[in-house]
Parts: structure tokens; sequence; C-alpha cells
């Protein structure tokens, strides 16, 4: 998949995960695009591509594959590599993405929680009936705040399983 463009070149169900990817990321709240250019990815060989690669496979224009590009290295999913002799930059997904977004996502669930403590200590004299919403939101995000640290344990506890058995 390094150079053809998905649509006329690769079977249907490549350019059919592609979309689903861009789908996928356009319901969390990240462009369309972006998921589309992360699926490419996902599912190229070489693992990694150049912008011009990008834009041939997506029928995008490069201006569209630069800023995605950008997106998802801010986001912490992809990373600019290069090789001597090759002037152009490709990029690949990031060892650890996942786990790194997770992390992300833990930051976020902290930054909810403090709102929802700030908006309690607001209405702390309004009886339950008007603060359930915030108490909804701070439980959650409290609990998600203690759990989430555990399940990342349990993550890097499998993978480095893994690395010793394999």
């Amino acid at each position: 998949m390094s150079q053809e463009q998905l649509s006329q070149d690769q079977p249907f169900e490549r350019t059919h995960f592609v979309e689903e990817v861009g789908l996928m990321f356009e319901t969390v709240g990240l462009p369309r695009m972006s998921g589309r250019l992360f699926g490419a990815l996902l599912i190229s060989n070489p693992p990694y591509q150049s912008n011009r690669d990008l834009a041939e496979m997506l029928q995008a224009s490069k201006g569209s594959i630069s800023t995605m590009t950008r997106l998802l290295m801010q986001i912490g999913l992809i990373e600019r590599v290069s090789f001597s002799g090759d002037r152009r930059d490709y990029f690949q997904i990031k060892p650890q993405a996942w786990a790194h977004m997770t992390k992300q996502r833990m930051t976020q669930i902290t930054a909810f929680r403090h709102l929802a403590e700030q908006g309690l200590k607001l209405l702390a004299d309004e009886p339950p009936k008007l603060t359930s919403r915030l108490q909804e939101m701070y439980d959650i995000h409290a609990f998600l705040e203690r759990e989430l640290p555990l399940l990342d344990q349990r993550w890097a506890q499998e993978q480095a399983q893994e690395l010793h058995h394999s």
C-alpha cells in the first residue's frame, strides 16, 4: 500500500477499514481526515509513509495531510521518522500510542473532577436536587481517577509478560 491510491488499487476492505477509522475518530471529536490518515498508517506496508504517499492513498490535498499529521503528532498518535540519504519525512504510528492516549485521558479526567469539585463548593448550600448533576460528574471522574492507574499497571504487566515470553 505504500504508494497506491486506496480507492483504486486496494481491495474494498482496506478502503472500508480506513473510512471506518475516520468515522470513529469523528465520533470522539477529531477530524474524520485525521482518522483516515491514522487508519491508512495502521495497515500500510511499509509502516511509514510520506506526506505525498498519504495524499495519494487518501486522495487528499497535501495541505490537509500536513495539517492532520501535525494534529496526530500533537496528540501523540504518530511520529515523524527520517532515513539517511532521503530528504523526505515519513510518518508512522508512534510506539505505545494508545498508552499515551490513555495517560492524556487521565489528565482530562482529573480536570473534570476538579471542575465538579469547584461546582459543588459553589453550590454547597443548595439542596441535593440541584447538586446531583455535579455530584454525578464528580463521582464518575473520581472513580475513573482511582481505577485507571490500576488498569494501566495491569496493562504494563501484561506487556512485560508478553515481551518476556516472546
